[in-house]
């Protein structure tokens, strides 16, 4: 892992959005997931966010969400910042996941914009002054309008950041003038959401990614944010230029969750790529425009042949 100055920061620079492996049964797979989070952190993550939504936190109990965080923040100790996936759309029960991310050893949390509820904006506003209210864990506030049904707005945001406990914003909608804005009014460390714009992000002065393409590009992904963080733009335009076709084939054709884990079972880093259901296996149309991204950056990857698995 590189010596960044991210060791300062509650929640690193390079934070990867761990997939949950599971067995071929469905089961999760604590030994492969500790396995990957060592890789990870080994390869240059300095976070790793846990039962997120590319873990496919909708479909995992609260038990098995936190054994997880256990046994990620066991695995990795004090090299990387093990943040727990702890929002839902039902304020106790996200109180109640904080509450069990702090017992499991986890050093923050991802909490994400209630949804489907579609509430007003002092409902918000409420919803995540609870949460920290309720652990000591920092907050990682996550503003996904497309998952969540509602956006957080600019006001509401800067209000949130009166909060001590919250002490970073996830962006993942995309809208650079109301970043610009929180960047500018906040003392928010702000990180992309979407692997894409890491390097405008950071270039208006956000301070790294949430990143699900990392998983499979880890070093490539390290160099950019360090050399944007340096203020070296040409090599952190290289290197974005580079990472753009990766990033194609894991964000762009099927849920993250399904390319992550297709693209590590072919690395030979996962043992398969189950998911659980509503998510399913990639098709050979999907696979086939995957390959074709990956193929654009050089990528050399075995055929699928028989080691692959399809959902449970």
């Amino acid at each position: 892992m590189a010596d960044t100055p991210s060791r300062s920061l509650p929640f690193g620079t390079l934070v990867a959005a761990m997939v949950t492996p599971f067995t071929a049964d469905g089961a999760v797979d604590f030994e492969a997931t500790a396995a990957l989070a060592a890789r990870l952190v080994d390869d240059g993550c300095d976070g790793l966010v846990v039962s997120g939504t590319t873990g496919e936190t909708s479909t995992l109990e609260d038990s098995e969400k936190e054994d997880l965080y256990r046994v990620v923040a066991e695995t990795v100790g004090d090299r990387a910042r093990v943040i727990a996936g702890t929002g839902t759309n039902h304020t106790s029960h996200s109180i109640e996941m904080a509450r069990r991310a702090e017992r499991a050893g986890a050093h923050a949390q991802l909490v994400v914009t209630p949804y489907y509820n579609k509430p007003t904006q002092s409902g918000v506003l409420a919803h995540f002054d609870a949460i920290a209210d309720a652990s000591d864990l920092p907050i990682m506030i996550y503003d996904i309008p497309g998952r969540s049904g509602i956006p957080i707005a600019t006001e509401t945001m800067l209000r949130l950041a009166e909060n001590p406990k919250i002490v970073a914003l996830k962006d993942a909608k995309a809208d650079f003038a109301a970043v610009t804005r929180v960047l500018a009014s906040t003392d928010l460390d702000v990180y992309s959401g979407d692997d894409g714009l890491t390097l405008p992000w950071m270039a208006a002065g956000a301070v790294g990614v949430v990143s699900v393409s990392a998983h499979v590009a880890t070093a490539a992904f390290r160099a950019l944010v360090d050399a944007a963080a340096a203020g070296d733009f040409a090599e952190a335009r290289r290197l974005h230029f580079q990472l753009d076709p990766v990033i194609r084939a894991v964000m762009t054709h099927i849920p993250g969750a399904v390319s992550a884990k297709h693209i590590l079972h072919l690395q030979g880093v996962l043992p398969n790529d189950v998911v659980r259901l509503p998510l399913v296996g990639a098709d050979e149309h999907e696979i086939a425009a995957l390959r074709a991204d990956l193929a654009e950056a050089g990528w050399e990857l075995p055929p699928v042949g028989a080691r692959r698995s399809t959902g449970a």
